[in-house]
Formats: C-alpha cells, sequence, structure tokens
C-alpha cells in the first residue's frame, strides 16, 4: 500500500502570550483541513505531530507560518498509509514539554546544536558523556551505542538523575538526544544553569538523523518509538516491527502472536 499520509512533526520555544487565543483558530484550520494529531499550546511555544493528506496538512502549515512568529518553523516529515491519530486535539498547557523546574528557558541558552552529520564523530569521543534524554520504555526500543539510559518513567524525572549521577567539575561534555530535539533543548538549558561546562544536543533528534545519514553510516541501533500509532519507526522512517498489547501495552515484535508479559492475543 502506498505511504499517502504525510506526518509532520514540529516544535518551537518562543514566546506566546497569546497561546490561549491561538488554540480556536487553529482547531479550526485543522478540522477543515482533514488533519488529525496533537498540538500543545503554551507561554513558552508550540509542540506537535500532526498527519493527513500532503496537501492538508501543507495547508495547516502555512497557516502557522503566516504568523511571522512561526515564520522559521522547522518540520520533520515520515509517511504512513493512513492517519495514525483518531482525532484532532489542540492542548493548553503549561509546558509543551514537561520538566516541572521553573525559571528553564530555552530562549535564553540552550545546549549546542551538533547537525546530524557530525553526531558519530561527537559521541564516539572519549570525553563525551553521551545520554538518552528519552523515558526508559524508549530507549529499550532503540538507542546509540554507548548512550546511557536514565531510566526514567518521565522526562520530568531527570533533574533527579542530573542531581544523583553528573558533576560539573567531572562531566565537562556532555551530548544529549532525544526524538525529535525538544527534551534536549531544555534539558540542555537547565543543565547549562546548574553549571555544566559544554552540552551538545543532536539538531532534529533522532528523526533527523535517521533522515539524513545512510544507515551504513549510521551508529542508531533499533528502532524509533514515536507518540502515535504506528508506534515505532525503523531507519527509513517507515513503520517499525513492533506493537503494543492491547491488555498490559507491554512492547512486542509485529510477529509474535501473544504477548510474553500477559499471554494475551489481543494485540493491536
Amino acid at each position: 500500500m502506498a505511504e499517502s499520509i504525510l506526518v509532520a512533526t514540529f516544535y518551537k520555544f518562543l514566546r506566546l502570550p497569546d497561546f490561549r487565543d491561538l488554540r480556536g483558530p487553529l482547531l479550526a484550520r485543522c478540522q477543515a483541513s482533514g488533519v488529525r494529531g496533537t498540538i500543545l499550546l503554551a507561554e513558552e511555544g508550540i509542540n506537535a505531530t500532526i498527519a493527513g493528506e500532503p496537501g492538508a496538512v501543507e495547508q495547516v502549515l502555512r497557516y502557522l507560518r503566516s504568523d511571522r512568529r512561526f515564520a522559521d518553523l522547522a518540520v520533520k516529515e515520515s509517511t504512513h498509509t493512513r492517519i495514525p491519530f483518531r482525532r484532532m486535539k489542540v492542548r493548553l498547557k503549561r509546558e509543551i514539554v514537561a520538566l516541572k523546574m521553573a525559571g528553564i528557558d530555552p530562549n535564553r541558552q540552550a545546549g549546542t546544536y551538533i547537525e546530524p552529520e557530525d553526531w558519530n564523530s561527537l559521541i564516539t569521543r572519549d570525553d563525551v558523556l553521551l545520554i538518552d534524554a528519552r523515558n526508559d520504555y524508549e530507549v529499550k526500543m532503540g538507542s546509540f551505542n554507548n548512550a546511557i539510559n536514565p531510566e526514567t518513567d518521565s522526562f520530568h524525572e531527570l533533574p533527579e538523575y542530573f542531581a544523583e549521577h553528573l558533576d560539573p567539575q567531572q562531566h565537562t561534555r556532555i551530548a544529549m538526544y532525544c526524538t525529535g530535539g525538544i527534551r534536549c533543548e531544555k534539558a540542555s538549558a537547565y543543565l547549562l544553569q546548574l553549571g555544566f561546562e559544554t552540552v551538545y544536543q543532536l539538531r532534529g533528534g533522532i528523526l533527523r538523523y535517521l533522515e539524513e545519514v545512510e544507515p551504513a553510516a549510521s551508529l542508531w541501533q533499533g528502532e524509533c518509538f514515536v507518540f502515535d500509532e504506528r508506534v515505532s519507526l525503523d531507519h527509513s522512517l517507515q513503520k517499525g516491527g513492533i506493537v503494543i498489547c492491547d491488555d498490559c501495552k507491554a512492547m512486542l515484535k509485529a510477529t509474535d502472536t501473544d504477548c510474553p508479559q500477559c499471554g494475551s492475543r489481543n494485540i493491536l
């Protein structure tokens, strides 16, 4: 079946004092275009994944970019055979990604961007500590070789991990990555505020790395978890081979006929 649906992921940290006023018109534009997904709006910015026919998604992106504050919105794209969302949601939040630490502003300071083509040479250096900023269940699906897994269940648990395991005097070069880059924007800003000397982040996250780095040159191992019905993406940014058990929510291979955790055959 042809991959006819465009999935667009994007975020931007910026001051949006009128974010509440943006919700209604943006939701109406998405619904009129037949686009589904989730958009988060907060005073600190926007975070979204939307999907639909390519022309419909482009309509929504043009609408957003008509606001000069979103004119430079960077979008990561992938495709699928159907829209991997059941409805369109535009939600108002305190944070577009919840670290739950006051005063963290990636617009003031954030980690140094590393382009995907330069990422391999950075993370293979002996003096760089590589940290996966995602949750434990995401890391188990795929990661970069030798990356540290903080084993968190939620993003807001990272500060506790940093406090217990990192030292600004010892860890002078830290590299972090996440799915699309948004969590590293905030986590790197937090580390710099704590006094860590040099913090790097993968520009565009894993999704951009998989898009731009050829598999033969890639240091990525496994699949990349995504927060929609596709569950995971392979190195070609196509739906991966992992499914979710409908009963216990365990991650399984698509070839599994029974869930090894609960024995269910009711698998999505």
